[in-house]
């Protein structure tokens, strides 16, 4: 299955302070251990660590023309990953995340929900796709308002019909939508990512078994469910099964975890690996992203 990968959605610049907590609003200033600027963004993230795991990369997106759109481009250039055409738009500013990390690694953020994070749409990516394309992962359903459950059955149907693997990983639901809601996408979905928060807010089930068994219910062929550090359940029509976290790991910060998580499966099954290896290989790109500050920073040589 080995060929490139075409990963859609989010790109944009983080901004990182590590470790904040509430007393900056009392105090009016903090010093703090770390304050760096990185890319970042759901698909961007995702596309770099597969970059740097030697894989072939297109990234479908929108950025502006602004400082900000420069530097993700400039990223893009240095690490090897091809932007697909007509991804700078004149009229949007290139979205900009302000990450304040924890003590123990949590995240909040602060977010322009006017910039370029929410406004990719249908006009932003190209159909029908490279014929070079083996796999296409939507990066994050929910990111997007603009791209509801028709878009995305416009984008995974097309590439089912070009023999395109379609993954597809998730954010929490904005409008209280159901693994019903989605269940005409699902349909054309042969791996689905979510972590257990957002799965269980979609499905109305308590355990991550459960949300599994219901997405698979609602048409995804292949469901992971990623559970931080119990590691994740799988399931599939002919097994489900948990498979571990990795032992020992110090959680620093858990910024892009998911979509370490997320590349390192794809970059396993265009390997051709099976669905445990997947598993299994994507849960050490988790623990090695929250090991470390940043989003890919694990990644680099």
């Amino acid at each position: 299955m080995d060929g490139e990968i075409l990963i859609i959605g989010a790109a944009i610049v983080d901004v990182l302070a590590r470790p904040v907590g509430a007393d900056v609003f009392k105090t009016g200033s903090l010093p703090v251990d770390e304050i760096c600027m990185s890319t970042g963004g759901d698909a961007l993230n995702e596309a770099t660590v597969l970059a740097r795991l030697g894989k072939r990369v297109r990234l479908a997106t929108v950025i502006g023309k602004d400082m900000a759109g420069r530097m993700l481009a400039e990223h893009c250039a240095a690490e090897g990953i091809t932007l697909e055409e007509g991804c700078f738009c004149d009229d949007i500013d290139t979205g900009i995340n302000i990450v304040l990390v924890e003590d123990g690694g949590e995240r909040s953020f602060l977010t322009n929900p006017y910039g370029s994070l929410r406004r990719l749409s249908l006009s932003h990516i190209k159909m029908p796709f490279s014929p070079g394309t083996k796999i296409l992962c939507f990066a994050s359903i929910f990111v997007s308002p603009e791209i509801d459950t028709d878009g995305l059955c416009q984008i995974f149907k097309t590439a089912k019909e070009q023999g395109i693997t379609v993954c597809a990983d998730m954010t929490k639901c904005k409008n209280k939508e159901t693994a019903e809601d989605l269940a005409p996408a699902l349909a054309y979905v042969d791996y689905l990512f979510a972590n257990a928060d957002e799965a269980a807010l979609i499905t109305g089930m308590r355990h991550p078994e459960e949300s599994a068994a219901c997405l698979m219910r609602a048409g995804a062929a292949n469901v992971i469910v990623k559970c931080g550090g119990d590691g994740c359940v799988v399931r599939s029509a002919e097994d489900s099964f948990a498979v571990p976290a990795v032992p020992g790991v110090r959680c620093i910060d858990t910024t892009g975890a998911g979509d370490s998580f997320a590349a390192g499966f794809l970059s396993a099954l265009s390997e051709g690996r099976t669905l445990k290896d997947c598993a299994e290989y994507a849960n050490r790109c988790g623990a090695l992203a929250v090991a470390s500050a940043g989003a890919t920073e694990w990644s680099k040589a």
